[in-house]
């Protein structure tokens, strides 16, 4: 089994047993992308057609506003799962874009392929249920803390619960990712380094 696969599985693994059978046809159900660095995998008014799985790389989800500022939501690297929620089960536009900030592989399940897999091995609404909830739980999470939180203290809590991603985006990115101006975000940097 090769790498990104090995990786998949593992990550199913957390939550769900499979028999080499079950591994093997989830495995089928699955299509490699690749996405250069600075390419979108998603753009604002597309149908989101996969839920992605990062075998490789880091990938930034955002909006943009009136102004045309981006609002960073997430950022995804390898053993992460990314895409629009939204989009996929409804099959409606997406509000987001998608984009590498560095060459990614990803595995993808489309929608027709979801389906199927809750056929055949009906165990992965399981998994795709804790999936939901955690992204869900996340949410709320990173809602509470951008209104309860001041900026640095959103820094200091992405900093320890990301350090790997920390230093593979730019400020700019964690700017639009904290909700400040990449100005600020540099102050706010020096200033916790000190510390």
């Amino acid at each position: 089994m090769e790498y990104s696969h090995k990786l998949i599985i593992n990550n199913v693994n957390r939550f769900i047993d499979l028999t080499e059978l079950e591994k093997q046809k989830y495995i089928s159900l699955l299509t490699e992308i690749k996405v250069k660095k600075k390419a979108y995998l998603i753009q604002a008014g597309e149908i989101t057609k996969y839920e992605y799985f990062i075998t490789k790389g880091c990938l930034k989800v955002y909006t943009l506003d009136d102004d045309g500022a981006p609002h960073i939501s997430m950022f995804a690297v390898e053993d992460c799962w990314t895409g629009d929620m939204a989009s996929f089960i409804t099959k409606q536009p997406s509000r987001y874009f998608i984009k590498a900030t560095e060459d990614s592989e990803l595995l993808g399940i489309s929608r027709a392929n979801y389906e199927l897999l809750f056929q055949e091995i009906p165990k992965f609404e399981k998994f795709y249920r804790i999936l939901y909830q955690r992204s869900l739980i996340s949410y709320i999470r990173r809602s509470n803390h951008s209104i309860s939180l001041t900026a640095e203290e959103r820094y200091i809590v992405f900093k320890k619960k990301y350090p790997k991603i920390v230093n593979r985006i730019t400020q700019k990115d964690l700017a639009g990712y904290i909700g400040i101006t990449p100005e600020f975000m540099s102050k706010i940097i020096s200033k916790v380094n000190r510390m």
